[in-house]
C-alpha cells in the first residue's frame, strides 16, 4: 500500500515532538506493509467519514483514511484518554 500525508497532517507532524515523530514514521512503515500490525491497533474511528485511528505510542494516535491502495494520513493528536 502507498502511504500519502495531507497538509494537515505534516502541519501537525511539524510540532509534535520528535520521539513522537520517530514513532510514527515506524508505525507507519507498520501500516503500508500490514493495517493488522499489533502495535498499531489500527480501528475504524469514524465510520460515517471512512477515518481509521492507529497508535503512534501509549499517548499519541494518528488518524487516516483507506482509498483503493493508498492510505491517506490525515491527522495526528494526542490520545484524549
Amino acid at each position: 500500500m502507498t502511504l500519502r500525508y495531507t497538509p494537515g497532517f505534516l502541519y501537525a507532524l511539524e510540532v509534535v515532538p520528535p520521539e513522537v515523530r520517530k514513532a510514527f514514521f515506524k508505525q507507519a512503515r507498520f501500516l503500508a506493509s500490514n493495517l493488522q500490525h499489533p502495535s498499531l491497533r489500527a480501528k475504524k474511528y469514524d465510520e460515517a467519514r471512512g477515518v481509521w485511528q492507529a497508535r503512534v505510542n501509549k499517548y499519541w494516535r494518528f488518524y487516516f483514511r483507506i482509498e483503493g491502495g493508498t492510505y491517506y494520513i490525515l491527522d495526528i493528536m494526542l490520545h484524549p484518554k
